[in-house]
């Protein structure tokens, strides 16, 4: 049943999202609803899925079903996180080549980039919790730890491995 579960929950994560930051927001509705993770070990898993390479919903589902089933549970909910996806791409991909040129794709294509910023922006607001509060108090090393990995990122154009290794330096000298 467990299997299942973790199946249908990331198959709905993918047919309601548009991958990458954006599944956080749903990835945590399916976990803390199910009861697999509090809100605090996902955004322990979110961390290491940024960090570690490949796909953010693959790895995430990848830790998710480990997490809550074993190998076997990593494994279908990696294929459930896959499925939505290239079951999608297929027919999009058929659909934009038949129409790429058409002023309403090109609108309704505007429309989906603004989504995706408001949900990117929407996973600040639901991680910064569990990131910058310990106690019920403003965690000063973690906001100093995120200024730097905002400065990084935005003005000195690091990658974001590099980013991720000096603000993991940074945790472990004054976190």
């Amino acid at each position: 049943m467990i299997f299942l579960e973790l199946f249908l929950a990331y198959v709905r994560v993918g047919f309601s999202s548009f991958g990458g930051q954006s599944m956080i927001p749903l990835v945590r509705a399916e976990m803390v609803a199910h009861g697999w993770l509090t809100p605090a070990e996902l955004a322990d898993i979110v961390a290491i899925a940024e960090m570690t390479p490949g796909s953010f919903g693959i790895n995430c589902a990848t830790f998710v079903g480990l997490r809550t089933a074993g190998v076997a549970g990593a494994i279908i909910a990696s294929v459930g996180a896959m499925f939505p996806s290239l079951t999608l791409t297929m027919v999009a991909a058929y659909f934009l080549a038949a129409f790429k040129d058409n002023p309403l794709v090109e609108r309704g294509m505007y429309g989906i980039r603004a989504v995706c910023f408001g949900m990117i922006v929407s996973v600040v607001f639901s991680l910064a919790p569990d990131s910058y509060f310990l106690g019920g108090a403003i965690s000063i090393p973690a906001v100093l730890i995120g200024l730097v990995a905002l400065l990084l990122t935005v003005w000195r154009q690091m990658s974001i491995p590099k980013v991720i290794g000096i603000c993991a330096v940074l945790g472990l000298l004054i976190g």
